[in-house]
């Protein structure tokens, strides 16, 4: 197995070009957690902004999450990604907006792969079920907006060699719909075999 790949936030578009679906990546630098109701709120001062990103997110990158507070010593008690299909609806025009990356877990629609594809932007998924774990990789926690809506509040997380693997890249390239045509291939290889009479 190849090393992960090692990335530094923010980071450009052009930069993102050249990782592919199913990379292995280590992110460090800032993030910023936004869940239904930080999305919702977002793309509404988009729109009432003349299309401008609000809070110098331009140019940065959104984690699906809610961190809990602070717990044994650490900025975050856990942080574990939201299932990312909840943001569809608000996801095409955050990267239109700016917004180049994204971290989740779990597919997207095809509006979405469309929209990472014609942005050059980048779907990263993240472990779930490892939230305590991940929060180890966060260094410090910052909130920026929306204190009202608790743990779904916009936050600058800081993060260091934080694990992910790239889910769309910027080719438009889906590692979930990778993985299910190769799952049938092997499926129907299986068939064919025990069709033939192979024990297998």
């Amino acid at each position: 197995m190849p090393d992960p790949y090692t990335l530094t936030l923010p980071i450009t578009r052009a930069k993102l070009a050249s990782l592919r679906a199913g990379d292995e990546v280590m992110l460090s630098g800032p993030v910023y957690t936004a869940r239904d109701a930080t999305h919702a709120r977002l793309v509404a001062e988009i729109a009432a902004h003349g299309g401008v990103l609000p809070y110098g997110l331009d140019g940065q990158t959104l984690f699906y999450a809610g961190p809990t507070p602070p717990a044994a010593m650490r900025p975050a008690g856990s942080v574990g990604p939201t299932t990312a299909k909840r943001m569809d609806a608000w996801t095409p025009p955050l990267l239109l907006a700016g917004i180049v990356a994204a971290i989740g877990k779990g597919v997207r629609s095809e509006s979405v792969r469309e929209a990472f594809a014609s942005t050059g932007s980048v779907y990263f998924a993240a472990v779930g079920g490892s939230a305590a774990l991940l929060a180890t990789r966060v260094s410090a926690s910052t909130p920026v907006a929306y204190p009202d809506l608790g743990t779904e509040a916009l936050v600058r997380l800081d993060l260091v060699d934080f694990p992910v693997v790239v889910a769309i890249d910027s080719c438009g390239n889906d590692l979930y719909a990778q993985a299910a045509s190769e799952w049938r291939r092997a499926l129907a290889a299986f068939d064919t075999a025990q069709q033939n009479g192979d024990p297998r």
